[in-house]
C-alpha cells in the first residue's frame, strides 16, 4: 500500500491532509461529506462496506445521483453483490484512491458507518491467517441459522472485547472464524503485526456525527420508508433473483432480510416497517458503541443542532 500523505498534500482545510467523517446510519455524514468537498475542493470516498455493492443503493442509502453530480465521489458500488470483501482489501483500494486524488491536488474526505475501516486506516491492519474452511462454514451456518444473538453468544466466551464492540453480523461472524480458527482474537492479531496507517491520525480531521437518539430514531423511520417504497422493494427483488447465498455480505445488509420476508408474505408493509426499524436502531446503537470505544479522542458533532452548512463553517475554524 502506498506511504501516508506527505507534506506537500497539505490541504487548504486548514493544513488537514484528510478529513474522515464517521457516524451511525441516517446521521447525516454524506450530506456533511458534500458540503466540506465543496467548500475545501474535495473528494468524497465510501467508507461504508455495504455501500459498496452497485446492487445495494436505496437499501444502504447510497448518495443518489444528484448528490453525486455536487461533488467527485469514489468507491461507491463498485462491487458485485457476489464479492465477499474484506478490510483489508477495501484498504489496499483506499490506497489507490488517495494516490489518484492527492495527484490532481484535491482533499480525501472519506465517509461511512463502518468503524472497522477507519481504525484500519488509521492505526494500519494486520493481515491475519486462511481461516480453516470447515470452521468458516460451521460459523456461517451459525450465522444463517441463529443470526447476531447466536454469533455473540458463541463469540462472548473468546472474544469478549469483539463481541461487545463490533457492530454488524459480518464482523461478528468474522471475529468468531478467527478466534477460532487462530485461537486468537481479530484485536490481538491487529496488535501484534500492523502495516503503518495509510492515514495518521495526527494528518486528519477527525469527526463522529452523534446526534441525540430520538432526532436519529426519527431519520431511521423516514429511511425504513424510503426501503420499502416500490424502487426499495423493486431493488431486493432483484437482488434475491441473483440466488446468491446468504453467507455473502450482500445479502446481510439491514434492510435485505425484512423487504424479503414482506415479498415472501411473511409480513404485511406495516409489519416489515416496524422490523427494518427496529433492526436498523440496533445497527445505529452498535455503531454508537464502536465509536465511543474505539474512536474516543474523535471530535463529536452534533447534525441536529446546526445544519450542515453551519457545520461545515464551524469545522472552517478547527
Amino acid at each position: 500500500m502506498s506511504a501516508t500523505l506527505s507534506e506537500k498534500d497539505v490541504s487548504p482545510a486548514n493544513g488537514h491532509r484528510a478529513v474522515l467523517i464517521a457516524g451511525a446510519t441516517a446521521s447525516g455524514k454524506s450530506a456533511l461529506a458534500i458540503e466540506l468537498a465543496r467548500r475545501w475542493n474535495g473528494v468524497v470516498i465510501n467508507a461504508d462496506s455495504m455501500q459498496l455493492y452497485r446492487e445495494l443503493s436505496i437499501i444502504t442509502a447510497r448518495p443518489p445521483a444528484e448528490d453525486l453530480a455536487l461533488a467527485p465521489h469514489r468507491l461507491y458500488g463498485v462491487l458485485g453483490a457476489e464479492i465477499a470483501f474484506s478490510t483489508g482489501e477495501w484498504l489496499r483500494m483506499m490506497a489507490v484512491e488517495l494516490d489518484a486524488v492527492r495527484a490532481v491536488g484535491k482533499l480525501p474526505i472519506l465517509v461511512g458507518g463502518t468503524g472497522l475501516y477507519f481504525k484500519a486506516l488509521t492505526e494500519g491492519f494486520a493481515e491475519i491467517p486462511e481461516i480453516d474452511p470447515e470452521i468458516r462454514s460451521s460459523c456461517r451456518q451459525l450465522a444463517d441459522d441463529g443470526g447476531v444473538e447466536a454469533v455473540v453468544a458463541a463469540l462472548t466466551p473468546l472474544d469478549p472485547v469483539g463481541a461487545e464492540t463490533l457492530q454488524d453480523l459480518q464482523r461478528l461472524t468474522r471475529a468468531l472464524e478467527v478466534v477460532r480458527s487462530t485461537g486468537k482474537s481479530v484485536s490481538d492479531w491487529q496488535a501484534e503485526a500492523q502495516s503503518a496507517p495509510l492515514i495518521r491520525p495526527d494528518e486528519a480531521l477527525r469527526i463522529v456525527l452523534a446526534p441525540p437518539r430520538s432526532w436519529l430514531h426519527a431519520r431511521i423511520e423516514k429511511r425504513a420508508g424510503m426501503m420499502l417504497s416500490d424502487a426499495g422493494i423493486a431493488e431486493v427483488r432483484a437482488l434475491l433473483e441473483l440466488g446468491l447465498p446468504n453467507s455473502v455480505p450482500a445479502m446481510r445488509a439491514i434492510g435485505v432480510k425484512e423487504v424479503a420476508e414482506f415479498l415472501s408474505g411473511a409480513c404485511d408493509l406495516e409489519e416489515a416497517a416496524q422490523r427494518l426499524t427496529i433492526a436498523t436502531r440496533q445497527y445505529a446503537k452498535r455503531q454508537e458503541t464502536w465509536f465511543r470505544n474505539q474512536m474516543a479522542d474523535w471530535r463529536r458533532l452534533d447534525p441536529a443542532a446546526s445544519n450542515t452548512g453551519d457545520l461545515a463553517s464551524q469545522l472552517q475554524h478547527t
